[in-house]
């Protein structure tokens, strides 16, 4: 029987998963017809320069606009400019490109088109805070938000509510013109309200909300920001604003299509796919456990699928950042995996964000093998120290069991994939000699 190398095999399902959602293939079969005036881009996220050239290369007609863009993740576009700012904080430079946003749709027509660019990272990279809040105030509520535990909807939900361009905001500073958004969605459920924070589409939550959030998570904010939060002076646009009437929202990549590419990848390989979820929250340690409890049933036979299969599941878990570490969430979900699991020699995993960043890290994830706890022993490493400081990142890098793909300019979410053989066929495991 022919080997079979299990870490490529993750590999190879993870670059699937990433290049069905890339720009170049998704965006130009939803292209909206060419309009009677003018035609101008806006944008942000991740993927935003990699989906103006997109546009740009399959465009019929005069195109002009801005979009900005994290560090790494900006393209050459000949008709539309690209900037740059802060990731997952916001900075100036994403102030000064949301105003340039605005001075890009001000005065357009009924007869003129605004092709809005959306992806993961635009709400950090579009930061323009709500009358009488300094950029400095919101950057320190967004540090204790990305610290707190609290979920992306939860997160965005007080963007919205502090902020002049977010929670549909945008949309209604291009009326009259016609409005179409392009999305890559990176957020469980592919609620367009999250994506990017919403700044085209109507919001249905409020003030009360995100006093609510903050709440929930002990985030104390300056009295005149909670002042106006209880006052609901920065109430976002709601359902059934006419200005948004002719707006539509496109989604064109999403998890669930990305995780169908990474199960191609496996099936082709005479290996069962299994794609539990492309909504999975939650605290990433606790997802992992639990991710490892349903790998020992199926090795146990108490689950419905038998080895060999690849267990695959997307969405966006949460970091509780209480120790020294960096946070990142898809590698305390592998570290936790791998702890609860133990040494088994018939389980792979990799886990990664299909950004290319995890978390703070310019490291898109890492990988799981049957000997990673024998090798952290070797070299003196703790694993359990790792995870109570939110420092997994150093632990798989001292394994050499990183993953680095660089920017991937564009953004899904996390990617989680489970190799189960089961000692059924023939492996090849690959140790890394760092």
């Amino acid at each position: 029987m022919a080997t079979l190398d299990p870490v490529q095999l993750l590999q190879q399902a993870f670059a699937s998963a990433i290049e069905a959602a890339q720009p170049g293939h998704c965006v130009p079969p939803a292209l909206p017809d060419r309009p009677a005036g003018r035609a101008v881009v806006v944008g942000a996220g991740k993927a935003a320069a990699a989906m103006a050239r997109a546009v740009e290369s399959h465009w019929d007609g005069e195109l002009e606009g801005t979009v900005v863009t994290a560090p790494g993740h900006a393209v050459t576009c000949e008709r539309i400019e690209v900037l740059e700012s802060s990731h997952p904080v916001p900075a100036e430079a994403g102030l000064r490109a949301a105003l340039r946003l605005f001075d890009r749709v001000r005065g357009l027509g009924p007869d003129d088109l605004v092709l809005c660019l959306l992806s993961g990272g635009g709400s950090a990279l579009l930061p323009l805070p709500a009358d009488g809040l300094a950029l400095a105030d919101k950057q320190a509520v967004t540090r204790a938000l990305l610290r707190s535990g609290a979920t992306i909807s939860e997160i965005n939900t007080v963007r919205r509510h502090l902020s002049r361009i977010k929670g549909g905001r945008l949309g209604v500073a291009c009326h009259p013109a016609r409005l179409v958004t392009l999305a890559i969605s990176d957020v469980p459920g592919d609620d367009p309200v999250d994506i990017a924070s919403g700044p085209t589409v109507a919001d249905p939550t409020t003030c009360a909300d995100a006093l609510a959030v903050l709440a929930r998570h002990g985030i104390a904010v300056p009295a005149a920001v909670r002042g106006a939060l209880e006052q609901g002076a920065w109430e976002s646009i709601k359902p059934g604003d006419p200005r948004l009437a002719r707006a539509e929202f496109r989604i064109v990549a999403a998890p669930q299509s990305s995780l169908e590419a990474a199960a191609r990848v496996a099936a082709g390989h005479g290996i069962q796919p299994v794609i539990l979820s492309d909504r999975v929250e939650g605290e990433a340690r606790d997802v992992g456990r639990d991710m490892a409890m349903l790998a020992r049933r199926v090795l146990d036979g108490a689950a419905p699928w038998r080895p060999p299969c690849l267990l695959l599941a997307g969405g966006e878990t949460t970091v509780t950042v209480r120790g020294r570490g960096r946070g990142g969430r898809n590698v305390e979900f592998l570290l936790a995996f791998g702890l609860a699991l133990g040494e088994r020699r018939d389980v792979w995993a990799l886990a990664g964000d299909t950004d290319g960043i995890d978390g703070l890290e310019p490291v898109a994830g890492a990988v799981w093998r049957p000997d990673t706890l024998s090798r952290a022993a070797a070299r003196g490493l703790q694993p359990q120290r790792h995870l109570d400081d939110n420092d997994a990142h150093s632990f798989f890098a001292a394994l050499g069991d990183s993953v680095v793909t660089g920017p991937t300019r564009t953004n899904v979410n996390d990617f989680r994939a489970v190799l189960v053989d089961g000692g059924e066929r023939q492996v090849r495991c690959l140790t890394p000699n760092p």
